[in-house]
């Protein structure tokens, strides 16, 4: 019989609920012990580590036997899953970057992790090492698929290219679901009816719940740049921070030090307007030559070169032809030649993040098992 596997899971936001949907439906799923969000916390009683905490989080705070308290300490959640009778899966389905920092204590005590949470792989590269020698310390494993692309196989594909000893040339595509669309609606390669303007593309974005609260956190590249960080780090280059290489931000220079508030955000819409003109000449400048702009991403591991920014492209080209918000992410390698391998498809959106952060758990279960 296989040996039990006791879960905690932090984060019950969107991400987070599709994931315990997606728990709930799986055959001899792990045992949920764990579940915690900002400001509380629920486990199954120590040391017992039973009943197990249904997938769902008003259910579990109406379970029987169940102990309620306020929010943990790392410490505190890293103790309670590493003395569980079994071995245990941390499930960080949050953007917080404390928690994420703290992944070595959790992995030096045998608790293996698994997450969408850029900030912990993004960061420091002091940060990548001592997650990475933390596991090894403690024969615990490390799987953050989603943290690029979401449910898409980015980061498992340039892995797999990696270890079966596949030179990687060059990484390049559009790795933002946000700015694909704005890009996609703003610069069609082909269409009935005159595009929209800039900011009204955005305000559409944003309406749509494409874009974060505020989406200046979309237009300052800041995103894409984490993701460039990961992928570059697994590629074999030791990018010091996403800031470390240039990153074109699409926040004009006169909108960017309006406050991070709601004010702000409204100010910054209001006022966006006024540079639809300079997004235009981008775009007509491009078409004049028989190409679209897109927002895209590359990474030259020869000359250890990464970059985020504004790129035209040919209109029959695979990024210039993305529809909607997918990603598109094309590695050229020694054993792919001219043609790269590429991966697309959805790369943003609740359900297939949480698809990504579930397949990683699966295989993180038969491999403890």
């Amino acid at each position: 019989m296989a040996s039990p596997i006791y879960l905690g899971v932090v984060g019950v936001g969107g991400v987070g609920s599709a994931f315990l949907q997606q728990l709930a439906r799986l055959p001899n799923a792990p045992q949920l012990v764990l579940l915690a969000r900002s400001s509380q916390t629920l486990r199954a009683p120590a040391p017992a580590y039973t009943p197990a905490l249904p997938a769902d989080w008003k259910a579990a705070t109406e379970s029987a036997g169940v102990t309620q308290s306020g929010a943990l300490s790392v410490a505190e959640m890293a103790s309670y899953l590493a003395a569980a009778p079994g071995r245990a899966v941390l499930v960080d389905n949050t953007s917080d970057p404390a928690l994420a920092s703290a992944y070595p204590t959790f992995l030096r005590q045998g608790v293996s992790v698994v997450t969408p949470n850029k900030k912990g792989f993004s960061s420091d590269l002091a940060l990548w090492k001592e997650i990475f020698a933390a596991a090894a310390q403690g024969d615990a494993l490390v799987y953050h698929e989603s943290t690029v692309g979401a449910g898409l196989p980015v980061i498992s594909t340039l892995r797999d290219l990696v270890a079966t000893g596949d030179q990687v040339t060059r990484i390049e595509g559009v790795f933002s679901g946000t700015l694909s669309f704005l890009f996609n609606t703003f610069a069609p390669v082909s269409s009935t009816s005159p595009a929209a303007p800039w900011s009204q593309v955005v305000s559409q974005a944003k309406d749509l719940g494409y874009t974060e609260p505020d989406p200046r956190d979309d237009l300052n590249g800041m995103d894409v740049a984490r993701k460039l960080t990961i992928l570059a780090r697994i590629a074999g280059l030791d990018v010091a921070a996403p800031d470390a290489f240039p990153i074109e931000s699409l926040i004009p220079a006169e909108l960017a030090d309006l406050p991070s508030t709601a004010d702000g955000i409204t100010q910054f819409m209001a006022r966006l307007p006024e540079f639809d003109s300079q997004m235009a000449a981008i775009k007509d400048e491009a078409a004049q030559q028989g190409k679209v702009v897109r927002y895209v991403g590359s990474i030259d591991v020869a000359t250890q070169q990464v970059r985020v920014g504004l790129q035209q492209f040919p209109q029959d080209s695979a990024i210039a032809g993305l529809k909607g918000s997918d990603n598109i992410i094309s590695f050229y390698t020694q054993r792919y030649g001219s043609n790269p391998l590429i991966v697309q498809g959805a790369g943003a959106g609740g359900d297939v993040t949480a698809m990504g952060v579930t397949a990683d758990l699966l295989k993180v279960v038969q491999r403890l098992r």
